[in-house]
């Protein structure tokens, strides 16, 4: 079978590290051309990867099949509504949006188009942990908490220079991958408080349809000793904890793009970490900004 012929937007840290080989190496993409805000930046990375340079975007997605993105959300929302527009299938980050109605732009052309678009929510695509949430799932477990609190002050962290993160802080960051696993154990949101420690260090209380009840802390501020991630559950039995697993982004991201390629090739259009759940993660996102800010 004919291999999905991929277009790359953006050339920063994680279009380089995880995106460019990713798609280079995976034996069902062909990378057919690269496109980035800095063009001095295209070139090297498109040839590299034996990719062609395209100064103009449209160009790119009038050339391809599908869209992998990563550039800031801002940035990505319109972008990819664009490309969606242009009938390319999409592989976007989270967050997917900065706010719920690029979102439903988003999903709205995605569902226009007949399009599959997946979000890379990281931790939902290695194995050893989606296997475990599986077990999660329908278990009856009644409550839960998840930790994001890093440390973008450990000396050469690529991200401590992200604008967007600096801006937005972990909520918007880190959130989304917290969500994308309350959410399928506990049930959609329906309610939030929201409290703030120092610097971007944020407490969030959610309110599960039914009932159930979660917590959040999300940080990208601690000190690099205090750093703790993490999902646990309890229930009857106790608490069921994410096990430790010394994961890989590339075997995550080769996950996530295969599962595109496959829906591509099917014809199929949903899956459980699409635009449709990233625009839930991120409706729910929205509601705790309000209630910090509030």
């Amino acid at each position: 079978m004919d291999k999905v012929r991929f277009g790359l937007v953006g050339t920063g840290h994680w279009a380089q590290k995880v995106h460019a080989p990713g798609l280079a190496s995976h034996p069902g993409v062909d990378l057919v051309g690269v496109w980035g805000r800095d063009a001095s930046r295209v070139a090297p990375v498109a040839e590299r990867h034996g990719a062609a340079f395209f100064p103009d975007i449209d160009e790119l997605f009038a050339s391809v099949d599908a869209v992998a993105f990563a550039v800031p959300p801002e940035l990505q929302s319109e972008l990819a509504l664009r490309a969606a527009n242009a009938g390319c299938h999409l592989l976007v980050e989270k967050p997917i949006a900065m706010d719920v109605a690029s979102a439903d732009r988003l999903v709205a052309a995605v569902e226009a188009n007949d399009l599959a678009a997946l979000v890379f929510f990281t931790t939902r695509f290695v194995d050893k942990w989606e296997s475990w949430l599986d077990t999660c799932i329908g278990a009856g477990l009644e409550g839960g908490r998840a930790d994001w609190m890093s440390s973008h002050k450990a000396p050469g962290n690529p991200y401590a220079a992200s604008q967007w993160r600096r801006k937005h802080g972990a909520l918007w960051d880190v959130g989304p991958h917290m969500l994308a696993q309350l959410i399928p154990v506990l049930g959609p949101v329906a309610d939030v408080a929201g409290f703030r420690g120092p610097e971007d260090l944020v407490h969030l209380v959610l309110t599960h349809e039914g009932g159930l009840t979660s917590r959040m802390s999300l940080s990208l501020s601690m000190p690099p000793a205090a750093v703790r991630v993490g999902v646990e559950f309890y229930g009857d039995n106790g608490w069921t904890i994410q096990p430790d697993h010394e994961w890989n982004i590339d075997h995550a991201y080769g996950r996530a793009l295969g599962d595109l390629v496959d829906l591509i090739r099917s014809g199929q259009t949903r899956h459980r970490c699409d635009v449709r759940f990233g625009r839930e993660v991120i409706e729910v996102i929205a509601r705790c900004q309000v209630a910090l800010d509030g």
